[in-house]
């Protein structure tokens, strides 16, 4: 006669990082408790700028070590980090990404979210689950350009952050003033200028909750497909050099000729 019974699995620590879903909004990624882990569009760069209150609320995810073997299925211990923080101790990254819970206040004090719940999901705009397959994320940020200059969200000259778009590993993206509605007039059928504004290429659109996902379209462009939103046609620039949270772009060749996008941009004009 079969007994059932406990097996070894049932016994096994939980794993320190996992995946779960949402039927909303899809995979993400949650701590030991299974408490969503949450990223943070200022510290797109790759550094943890929550200081003050902001730890209160939003706890880091401090871990000692992490291997294979305390990760959940699906997840890569390569796309893991270790960063320091001014406490000393250490937080894991994903994708350079630092990694938080959310504890907002109920009666006066800081209460750690239930598990599975993604209540922190597009606080500010700035705070978003950490998903593992973002095409599109956000950067809270100053814009400083290729000429040494710090500019605000109109482009004049000054200091404050603004917040726009990057791919989901934290590096920008830029828009051409002259291109048209889903068409690039920039990049040669060659590609021999692509070095120096290399297309976005993806087709892939996994973005935060607060942004519309039809507005995201991919075009054909000499044979590579070109990630779109609203029509504009999406580019890296090349003197960033892969650097995430650099936005030099701004000002090259002056400002506004390759903006920034964000989420409220108007739709690029028809052709």
């Amino acid at each position: 006669m079969f007994i059932a019974g406990c097996s070894k699995d049932d016994d096994a620590p939980a794993k320190e990082i996992s995946l779960s879903t949402s039927a909303t909004l899809g995979s993400y990624l949650t701590d030991k408790s299974g408490r969503t882990l949450y990223f943070f569009a200022n510290d797109a760069a790759g550094r943890n700028t929550c200081t003050g209150g902001c730890q209160s609320l939003w706890p880091a995810l401090f871990l000692d070590t992490i291997t294979a073997d305390q990760l959940g299925s699906g997840l890569s211990i390569s796309d893991f980090t270790f960063i320091a923080t001014g406490s000393g101790r250490k937080q894991a990254a994903y994708k350079s990404w630092p990694l938080y819970t959310y504890s907002p206040v109920v009666n006066g004090v800081n209460t750690p979210e239930a598990p599975a719940s993604t209540s922190g999901e597009g606080v500010g705009n700035v705070w978003f689950i950490a998903k593992p397959d973002y095409s599109i994320m956000f950067s809270n940020a100053q814009l400083l350009g290729q000429n040494g200059k710090n500019y605000k969200s109109d482009y004049t000259e000054g200091e404050g952050r603004t917040i726009y778009f990057t791919d989901g590993k934290g590096l920008t993206l830029y828009a051409f003033r002259n291109d048209r509605n889903l068409k690039n007039n920039f990049t040669r059928p060659d590609f021999t200028n692509n070095s120096v504004w290399p297309i976005y290429e993806t087709d892939k659109v996994s973005v935060p909750s607060t942004l519309d996902k039809t507005a995201f379209v991919a075009i054909d462009v000499a044979g590579r497909k070109q990630l779109t939103y609203k029509g504009w046609p999406l580019y890296y620039f090349g003197q960033d050099a892969g650097v995430r949270g650099s936005n030099k772009g701004i000002s090259f060749p002056s400002p506004g000729v390759w903006p920034i996008l964000f989420k409220d941009i108007a739709p690029a004009p028809p052709l």
